[in-house]
């Protein structure tokens, strides 16, 4: 996507600036003023997926940054054989380093929710603690079925033939397609939300990450690590969702030490898209009575 263009009609594009920190060319938006909550969008997805939650995180006195994953939205990929979860959170951590960011609790959705998890043991908040975790439907389980197999291969159709972003491009950046593939996570999105999905799915550079990243995606070493974590989890549990079902959130906060699963009815995958508010009260609760506890 053209970075000048498309960001002047993009979800809080007045709030976007580049921050080049190597290997890539981070989009980052940034908004308010108080204690810094990162948010971590999922694969496939972009800062656009907080849109609605970002200005309620602000107008409780937050100071908000949300980023876009190497080679998705508007973020600038430098490395492509950097995409995977050590390699990611390695590099949000030297980002956070180079911007003097220090968060208090980091926000992730679905994949992202695995990134704040292993960025947690990398970044401290400024009391010198681990940063609160709140993983909305945390993507906290390895692939299985169709997907454990899938993704390898295409890890291997990408560098045989480059051609693939591209075909998978046209065939699913169209909005029926998309209504579909949204749908089928068990959320419903207003005619906006769909259009940038769209948008995205259209965008070739976006898709060849999106794919590198599930090709490249491994868990093990972060679930053998949850024991151990000393970060305050929130673990937010949409009854809905079909892309990564509740009980994948029950089964990690079993690992966890300091872990508590919200249970939200009627909401899919994308629940902060589809009532963010909602969302919102959870995280904010959360972060009050994990404000309140003794370290």
């Amino acid at each position: 996507m053209d970075w000048a263009r498309d960001l002047a009609a993009w979800p809080l594009g007045d709030r976007s600036r580049r921050v080049t920190v190597r290997p890539h060319a981070w989009h980052v938006q940034e908004a308010g003023e108080g204690p810094t909550l990162l948010l971590l969008h999922g694969a496939g997805g972009s800062t656009h997926s907080f849109r609605d939650l970002i200005p309620l995180l602000v107008a409780a006195q937050f100071h908000v940054i949300a980023l876009d994953l190497p080679g998705q939205g508007f973020s600038r990929m430098g490395s492509k054989a950097r995409c995977n979860l050590t390699h990611m959170s390695e590099d949000i951590a030297s980002l956070c380093a180079s911007e003097g960011w220090q968060p208090s609790a980091i926000i992730g959705h679905s994949a992202g929710g695995a990134i704040a998890l292993r960025l947690s043991q990398q970044v401290t908040a400024p009391d010198g603690t681990p940063p609160h975790v709140i993983g909305i439907n945390a993507a906290l389980e390895p692939f299985n079925g169709m997907a454990g197999w899938l993704f390898p291969m295409l890890a291997k159709m990408l560098v045989l033939n480059p051609l693939v972003p591209r075909l998978f491009s046209l065939s699913s950046g169209n909005p029926k397609r998309v209504r579909q593939l949204i749908e089928g996570t068990g959320s419903t999105l207003s005619d906006e939300g769909l259009s940038l999905y769209t948008r995205l799915i259209a965008d070739r550079a976006h898709v060849d990450a999106t794919l590198r990243m599930m090709a490249q995606w491994r868990l093990d070493t972060l679930l053998e690590s949850l024991p151990k974590m000393q970060a305050q989890v929130t673990l937010i549990a949409a009854e809905g969702d079909k892309a990564v079902p509740p009980v994948t959130s029950v089964r990690a906060a079993q690992k966890l030490p300091h872990a508590t699963v919200v249970h939200m009815a009627g909401l899919g995958h994308l629940a902060h898209e589809e009532d963010p508010a909602r969302v919102a009260g959870v995280i904010l609760g959360a972060l009050s009575e994990g404000a309140s506890r003794p370290v």
